[in-house]
């Protein structure tokens, strides 16, 4: 059959195409209003008080109660330890500083336990990041030495206080000797870290 037998099938044709014209306006339309520039929806500001002092659970109840959701914290001795219990931890430090700021920042507390000093210096005790050279662990945590270095590298530990046990929570652990030493180009030989528990005498 040719399409000139169909009159019915050109008529449906040219209907959807009036359709599709009629549509398409509205679409783009649609579209720019969407993607306007200046309609994206901004974070309102808040004023963030000055936490510094206090404890952990407290600062974040009223960083929160300020507007700002967006919290985290982390070990300021550069231990690696994790927050478990927030009362058991004050804030030695806070990024950004008091003041006003976007209710969406994210804020940052630096914390100690609460039988701990505050850093003196404030500056963090993390080590940097092990790229192509090895960097000095001495007298930093396990966990701190085993995040800076790649993921993939092959890390041995071992107790060298002469008790011989086991290292299972890295976090109270720190470094007395390293095998390569710092400075030493890294090209991903094995790392050998001795240690003992925080609080306890390197031999």
């Amino acid at each position: 059959m040719t399409a000139g037998r169909h009159p019915g099938r050109r008529l449906r044709q040219r209907l959807v195409a009036v359709i599709a014209a009629g549509l398409l306006p509205w679409t783009v339309s649609a579209c720019d209003e969407l993607t306007a520039p200046g309609q994206d929806q901004q974070s309102e500001e808040a004023e963030l008080p000055d936490l510094v002092g206090k404890g952990l659970q407290t600062a974040q109840d009223e960083a929160q109660a300020a507007g700002f959701t967006n919290l985290t914290s982390h070990d300021a001795l550069g231990r690696g330890r994790d927050q478990f219990i927030d009362r058991n931890w004050q804030v030695c430090q806070q990024e950004p500083a008091a003041g006003t700021q976007p209710s969406d920042t994210e804020i940052d507390f630096a914390t100690v336990k609460l039988d701990e000093e505050c850093p003196a210096d404030g500056e963090s005790k993390q080590p940097p990041k092990v790229e192509t050279e090895m960097v000095d662990f001495t007298g930093k945590s396990l966990k701190a030495a085993r995040a800076a270095l790649p993921s993939n590298a092959s890390i041995d530990t071992k107790d060298v206080s002469g008790k011989d046990r086991a290292v299972l929570v890295e976090s109270n652990w720190q470094v007395c000797e390293q095998e390569p030493p710092a400075g030493e180009k890294y090209e991903g030989q094995p790392v050998r870290l001795s240690a003992v528990k925080f609080g306890e005498s390197c031999p």
